[in-house]
């Protein structure tokens, strides 16, 4: 197993938490951006540089992904993606995106952007929180539990 890293709207409270359990599980972390990130040089710790525009950075990452492969991001889409070659997904909130629920969520958001867009609805997602950063951790290292256990 790998982890990918959707690290072009990626919040740092979270990169110490995957690069503990990278190295603790000795899985290859992978951050994948259109600009270059400070990373320690550690030797399971790959940063993919592409060039700038849409979509560069997740093409690249569902190119790459394996099944039983873990994307860390909050695109939706792109989620989506990487679940149709049945890998998993996971938003910087800790929540776990899988066969059974991605199609759900893409349709939500898809209808959260048509509200907004007709201005039913303003704004966007609360800011991230030491809340979301422990449900994320919790929820990756459930994960991360579940996966080394299955055969």
């Amino acid at each position: 197993m790998q982890i990918f890293v959707d690290a072009d709207a990626f919040p740092n409270g979270i990169r110490d938490i995957l690069i503990r359990a990278a190295l603790r599980l000795n899985v290859p972390l992978i951050f994948v951006a259109n600009k270059p990130l400070r990373l320690e040089k550690l030797a399971n710790l790959t940063l993919v540089v592409v060039p700038d525009g849409p979509d560069v950075a997740d093409d690249r990452i569902v190119e790459s992904v394996r099944p039983g492969d873990l994307v860390i991001t909050a695109d939706i889409p792109l989620a989506d993606r990487v679940v149709a070659k049945q890998a998993f997904a996971m938003n910087p909130r800790g929540t776990l995106y899988t066969e059974h629920n991605i199609k759900d969520r893409l349709g939500m958001r898809d209808l959260l952007g048509d509200l907004r867009d007709s201005g039913m609805i303003t704004g966007g997602p609360a800011a991230f929180s030491k809340k979301d950063r422990q449900a994320f951790a919790n929820q990756l290292d459930s994960f991360l539990v579940r996966i080394a256990e299955s055969p």
